[in-house]
């Protein structure tokens, strides 16, 4: 199953993105995008994209995708990287060699969360990468740059506050030594603002909460990913805890949009919230999951509802993007969770 993740993305999700951002990609024309972790979700929604815009629209621009392990790269998705307008270039994000070419934009998406390694590895990553990057930026004529930053910017969510908008002051804990990821988040849009007021290119922020999707990991905790697993393989569905915490999911092919008109359109400097306002439970989410891939299947929940407290909130408010930018979610969850469950084991509608 897992193995899949080398086909390419649904056509109808990449026309979905281009539809809804085919009057912004003359920015690009002739161009030329660097991209950090785009063998990652994210860096490969942005990557094929990318792609369909430029066959599709003529725009005649490449991209330079910077991996750790070209070969790696090559073998898992063949078709991005035998395509004519893709180049990779080997490094590692916080101490890469600049490729000797010019470079109009630039997507800074690599990361590495503390499930990756640990808290103080995801912080390195995020101000030593972050500032690479941004040196690479001003050095190769970069006029636009896009940093996908995180909702851990905000530090745990108010149980009181549903939606949590971009001025909200709230941080994660310095004295809290697991929140690596969230601390390297800040620092690194802390670093964009420095480039975005002493550099000649501009600087636009997304700030990312909850997705799904194909190409989404399903063996990670990502509670939605393991979801999606259990079902397929036709197992019970195990929700961790109580179930209480409350999430909201915004489905990638939205998520492309919502990024690549950021990076076009957006304020710089100016942070904007990612993800869907729609949220629910774990334990409805688990519930959802089995209707929509396999209804039927038991939905256990480790511990008894109530007994950790109020829930927890991970739910932004998209408020700015929506006035400013006109972005929208097009797809509801049960559809999401759908097609992401059809792209990972491709089951016959009726």
């Amino acid at each position: 199953m897992l193995g899949s993740n080398g086909r390419p993305l649904p056509e109808q999700d990449l026309d979905h993105v281009l539809e809804h951002t085919r009057e912004l990609w003359e920015d690009l024309r002739a161009g030329r995008v660097f991209v950090t972790g785009g063998t990652g979700f994210f860096g490969r929604w942005m990557l094929e994209s990318f792609l369909r815009a430029n066959d599709e629209l003529g725009l005649r621009a490449e991209v330079v995708v910077l991996t750790r392990a070209p070969e790696a790269f090559a073998s898992a998705a063949p078709h991005l990287a035998t395509h004519p307008r893709v180049r990779l270039h080997r490094g590692d994000v916080a101490s890469f060699e600049f490729p000797a070419v010019e470079c109009s934009h630039v997507l800074h998406m690599a990361t590495e969360t503390a499930l990756e390694g640990s808290a103080s590895a995801s912080f390195q990553t995020a101000v030593r990468g972050t500032s690479r990057v941004l040196d690479f930026a001003a050095a190769r004529g970069a006029r636009k740059l896009l940093i996908t930053s995180s909702g851990a910017v905000y530090g745990p969510q108010p149980p009181d506050l549903e939606h949590i908008s971009e001025d909200y002051l709230g941080a994660p804990r310095p004295e809290d030594a697991t929140a690596g990821y969230g601390h390297g988040k800040r620092a690194a849009e802390y670093l964009c603002s420095v480039a975005a007021a002493e550099a000649s290119f501009e600087v636009k922020i997304a700030r990312c909460f909850a997705f799904v999707g194909p190409l989404l990991p399903l063996d990670a905790n990502f509670a939605i990913g393991n979801f999606i697993r259990d079902a397929l393989a036709g197992v019970p569905i195990r929700v961790t805890g109580d179930g209480t915490a409350r999430r909201s999911y915004l489905y990638a092919a939205d998520l492309a949009v919502w990024l690549w008109t950021i990076l076009f359109r957006g304020e710089p400097g100016r942070p904007y919230n990612v993800g869907s306002e729609e949220d629910l439970s774990i334990a409805d989410l688990a519930s959802l999951v089995a209707a929509a891939l396999r209804p039927g299947i038991p939905v256990l929940l480790g511990e008894t509802a109530g007994l950790a407290g109020p829930p927890r909130r991970y739910v932004p408010s998209t408020a700015r993007a929506r006035a400013e930018l006109g972005l929208r979610s097009y797809f509801d969850l049960l559809d999401a969770v759908g097609r992401t469950g059809d792209w990972y084991s491709p089951r016959t509608i009726a």
